[in-house]
C-alpha cells in the first residue's frame, strides 16, 4: 500500500497542513488525471481547475516564474504581462503541450458559449515535462479526449504517484509522479491555505536528500540507470490569500527553495516552472470601471507565506515520490519508486528498533 510522506512520520517543516494536505485545501480547486497506460505509452494529462466558476469571466490573480527554461509550457506570456489566470491549468508530456492546449482551448470556447460568454481569444495554460525515457513521448498519445476526462473527473481528494501528467516522469532516478501538499497560516485572525503541486521529473540520483539527510548516494548504488540534474518539474502554488500578482511572483520565487531543500541545484537541461493562482482577487472580463478595488497582504506579512509555500514544494515532491510505483516503460527500462527502494525498509527497521516488530 503506498502511504504519502507523512505517513511514515517524516515531517516537512513546521506549519500546519491543511485537512487534505493538497493543493485542494484551497477552497474551490479541483485536480483531475486520465492516464495513457500501455505497453509503449506511459504518459497522461493531469488538469487543475483554479475555481467553481468560468475562470475566463471572473479572471483569478496570477504569476509565472522561471527560473531555467528549458521547457515548452504556453500561456505565461499574457500571465506575466497581465497578471491574470482564464482558463484551467494542464499539465502534460513535453510533445502533447500542442494538442493539449488545443483542446483545452475548445473546453474553454464551448463552456463559455454554452454560458453566452463571448470570446474572441483564450490564453490556455499548458506545463509540460519530458517523460521519454519510459514512455514513446513522439507518438503524442495524449488527445482532447484526454483532456476532457481529467476535466471531468477532477475532485478535492485526487490521486498522486504515476498517474495522469505523473505516469511517465522520473525524479532522482526514481519514479516521479503528481504530488501535491498544503500549508495554513492565520493572518489577521482568519486562516488561509498556501497550496503546491508538482509534475516531478528532475535531479541527479546522488543528490537527493529527504528531510535534510543526503540519501541520494545510497540509493545510487542500488540504481542501475542514474539521472542527471534535467528534465523538468512543473510546480503550481494555489492560494486563497489575498496577495497581488507581483507579490505572487515573489511568492512562487520560494518554490525553488523547497525545489533545492530536495537535493537539485536546477541543471542545464532541466525546465523549473513556478505557476500561481489566487482565488481572493477576481476580475470581471466585462469591467467597466476604470478603478477596481482590490486587497493585498502588506509587504512585511510575507515571510511566514514566503516558508509556507518552500515547505509545501518540498513535501509535494516527496509525496510525489512516496505515491509512485514502480514502472517499467516502453523498451524495458525501469523506474523504481523510492517506497520500494528505501521507504519500506526503513519503516521496518523503525519499527523493529522501536520495538513494533516483536511478537
Amino acid at each position: 500500500m503506498r502511504k504519502r510522506i507523512r505517513d511514515y512520520g517524516i515531517i516537512i517543516g513546521r506549519h500546519r497542513p491543511g485537512a487534505l494536505n493538497k493543493i485542494t485545501d484551497v477552497p474551490g480547486v479541483q485536480v483531475g488525471h486520465a492516464t495513457v497506460d500501455t505497453e509503449d505509452h506511459k504518459t497522461g494529462v493531469t488538469v487543475i481547475l483554479p475555481c467553481e466558476d468560468n475562470p475566463f469571466v471572473n479572471k483569478l490573480t496570477a504569476a509565472a516564474y522561471v527560473h531555467n527554461g528549458f521547457g515548452k509550457t504556453t500561456g505565461t506570456l499574457q500571465i506575466v504581462e497581465l497578471g491574470t489566470l482564464e482558463t484551467p491549468i494542464a499539465l502534460t508530456n513535453t510533445l502533447n503541450v500542442g494538442l493539449v492546449q488545443d483542446a483545452l482551448v475548445d473546453y474553454m470556447i464551448t463552456k463559455c458559449r454554452a454560458e453566452k460568454v463571448q470570446v474572441s481569444t483564450v490564453n490556455a495554460v499548458v506545463g509540460e515535462c519530458n517523460d521519454g525515457f519510459l514512455n514513446r513521448i513522439r507518438e503524442r498519445a495524449v488527445g482532447k479526449e484526454e483532456v476532457y476526462q481529467a476535466i471531468q473527473s477532477a475532485s478535492r481528494d485526487f490521486e498522486e504517484g504515476d498517474v495522469g501528467a505523473g505516469k511517465g516522469t522520473s525524479c532522482f532516478g526514481m519514479k516521479g509522479g503528481i504530488g501535491s501538499a498544503s500549508r495554513i497560516l492565520e493572518l489577521d485572525g482568519k486562516e488561509f491555505v498556501i497550496g503546491a503541486l508538482v509534475q516531478s521529473n528532475f535531479g541527479s540520483t546522488e543528490n537527493f536528500m529527504l528531510n535534510g539527510r543526503m540519501l541520494g548516494r545510497e540509493l545510487d548504488a542500488r540504481i542501475r540507470e542514474k539521472q542527471r540534474d534535467e528534465g523538468s518539474i512543473m510546480m503550481v502554488i494555489g492560494t486563497d490569500l489575498p496577495v497581488s500578482d507581483r507579490q505572487l511572483y515573489r511568492i512562487l520565487r520560494r518554490a525553488g527553495v523547497g525545489l533545492s531543500r530536495c537535493g537539485s541545484f536546477m541543471g542545464h537541461g532541466s525546465g523549473d516552472i513556478m505557476l500561481g493562482f489566487s482565488t481572493a482577487n477576481r476580475f470581471y472580463y466585462k469591467e467597466e470601471r476604470a478603478f477596481v478595488p482590490t486587497v493585498i497582504l502588506r509587504e512585511e506579512a510575507l515571510d511566514p507565506v514566503f516558508e509556507a509555500a518552500a515547505e509545501a514544494i518540498e513535501e509535494a515532491i516527496l509525496n510525489s515520490l512516496a505515491m509512485a510505483r514502480t514502472v517499467t516503460g516502453y523498451h524495458g527500462s525501469t523506474r523504481y519508486s523510492l517506497t520500494d527502494l528505501y521507504l519500506e525498509e526503513w519503516e521496518r527497521k523503525r519499527k523493529d528498533a522501536d520495538g513494533e516488530g516483536e511478537n
